[in-house]
């Protein structure tokens, strides 16, 4: 069966969206599937055993019909995506059969669930959201890692402050090395991270913020000890080579964006009144869900995954 899979766009939804995606591959164990998606979720998704073929979607709607003629013909199209450009890619591509994911349809569940659930009803199968699973990497560890991520691409809102995450990687200094993880327009968080360490008199670090690619990225986390990271994209990636992570929730839903089946995974948050907004920015001005997190918290809670 020729399967073309449009993937989510970014890397935490894409990995999220893994489970599905081996559900398809168990629907038709003989799959030849064909990726299309944004340059972070090709990246991250292209070593697949089961992909022929990945393109990297144009975002400008007059390029999507002469894609759509350029893949040919499928047997089926699902898109993880519910955008009004994805529904017209679907109206587009050659395929027997077309789903499309819809947001308003799976609610109150964890996105891993929503996605599987999106494919049980496509398939007309019934089939459980196993572990994530991402292709082409394995552990080459020498060193204790330590991983810090303060960054998140949704905003402001869900980002703790570096002066805490540097308090807690200089508690921890003496029994890992440290790898700092930020995002190209994330290198000022990081770099007052390093600055707080050099003030500490810490210098078993590194700085990667905005120098690695997706797959390097990657292969950095899934070789780490301990993982401190807020919701984002990096955190998704740490659950699926089952790294110890501590994720720092404050205006999401950890209910629904929490890491998926690690068994060595511990959530911290206020649970305040105001929690969870779904705010990029602190609606109320105080950003108190985060600022009152403290190291400490952090701290106690890597203690709980020994």
């Amino acid at each position: 069966m020729r399967i073309l899979i449009e993937l989510p766009t970014w890397l935490g939804d894409c990995v999220m969206a893994t489970p599905a995606i081996e559900n398809i591959v168990n629907f038709d164990n003989d799959a030849q599937i064909t990726f299309i998606g944004s340059f972070v979720a090709i990246e991250a998704m292209k070593n697949h055993p089961k992909v022929v073929k990945t393109v990297v979607l144009d975002k400008k709607y007059r390029h999507l019909y002469q894609i759509s003629k350029e893949l040919g013909d499928f047997d089926l199209f699902i898109s993880f995506r519910s955008s009004t450009r994805s529904k017209f890619l679907k109206f587009l591509i050659s395929a027997k059969n077309k789903h499309q994911f819809d947001k308003n349809k799976y609610l109150k569940r964890h996105q891993v669930e929503k996605y599987n659930d999106f494919i049980n009803d496509s398939l007309s199968i019934n089939l459980a959201a196993k572990k994530l699973q991402i292709y082409g990497y394995s552990a080459s560890k020498n060193k204790k890692m330590l991983g810090i991520n303060p960054g998140a691409s949704y905003g402001s809102a869900k980002r703790w402050y570096p002066e805490k995450f540097a308090q807690v990687a200089a508690e921890l200094a003496t029994q890992y090395d440290i790898v700092i993880f930020a995002g190209p327009g994330e290198k000022d968080m990081a770099d007052d991270i390093e600055k707080n360490l050099i003030k500490g008199n810490v210098t078993n670090y590194q700085n990667l913020a905005g120098g690695t690619t997706i797959p390097e990225l990657i292969g950095r986390i899934s070789n780490l000890d301990l993982f401190i990271t807020g919701d984002s994209g990096p955190m998704h990636v740490a659950a699926a080579f089952q790294v110890p992570t501590v994720a720092i929730f404050g205006p999401t839903k950890d209910k629904e964006t929490s890491q998926w089946m690690n068994t060595k995974n511990a959530i911290v948050k206020k649970n305040l009144d105001c929690q969870p907004c779904m705010q990029r920015t602190c609606p109320l001005k105080h950003h108190n869900c985060m600022k009152h997190i403290e190291a400490n918290d952090v701290l106690d809670s890597i203690k709980k995954l020994d």
